[in-house]
This record gives structure tokens, sequence and C-alpha cells, in this order.
């Protein structure tokens, strides 16, 4: 779900919400509140779907929070990513020490991915930016 889906809910939850309670308690309100919402939430998603700096505005993008086994701290302020809960993401996908880290990224829905170098071969789809990552000599 995305921030955008969230607003809508709470939104379409209000709008019904008035035309029960309201002082115009008619059907007509309601269901013409909730197919405005419903019409432009359609509309976000298609445009969405054909342009892409539209959808990087609406949506946002991935951030990188390790790279090549170094925290980028400029990075982490930006996000509000404190190190423990980095460190928490590191121990949840199995890993002991950054160093062993690829990459990490906060991705658009708050989750962190985390690739150890382990995991990366050379024909596997890892990530956007694979072609960044190599393994250190």
């Amino acid at each position: 779900m995305t921030p955008f889906d969230l607003t809508l809910l709470l939104l379409l939850s209000n709008a019904v919400q008035n035309a029960m309670t309201g002082p115009d308690t008619s059907l007509l309100g309601g269901v013409v509140a909730a197919c405005t919402l419903l019409l432009m939430n359609y509309l976000v998603a298609e445009t969405s779907g054909i342009n892409r700096r539209f959808r990087r505005f609406i949506e946002g993008q991935p951030t990188l929070l390790i790279h090549h086994g170094n925290i980028i701290s400029a990075h982490m302020a930006k996000e509000h990513v404190s190190a423990d809960e980095l460190h928490r993401a590191l121990r949840e996908h199995g890993i002991g020490d950054y160093h062993d880290v690829a990459l990490a990224v906060l991705e658009v829905d708050g989750s962190i991915s985390c690739l150890k170098y382990d995991d990366l071969t050379p024909t596997a789809h890892t990530h956007l930016r694979r072609r960044y990552i190599q393994k250190k000599d």
C-alpha cells in the first residue's frame, strides 16, 4: 500500500462518514464523493504507469544506505534511519556485520533490503544499481 493509497482510504472513509452522519444524509452525496475519489485514484494510477517522472513523484524512489560495505550517513540522515534500525534490518537478513553487505536499500515501502557479496552472481537480476556492485579485492 502506497502513501497515496492510504490517503485515499482515509479520505474515502471521511467522505462516506460525512454523507451518513452530516446534515445532508442523502445517498447521492456519499456516492458522488466516493466515485470522485476513486476516479482520481484511477487517474493517478494510470498516469503513474505511463509517466516515470510522475510515478517517482507519487511513490518516491529507493535510497541507498550501504554501498560496498560503507554506510552512507548522509542518506541515512536524510531518510531519518537510525543506526539501530539499520543493524536490526541486517540481523533480520542474517548479516552480522555491515562490511559484508554489497548493497542495502531503503525501499519505498519502508523496508530495508540487503544484498551480501555472496548473493551476487554475474547473471542475477539483483537491483537497478547492480552494475555498481563488485566485490572489493
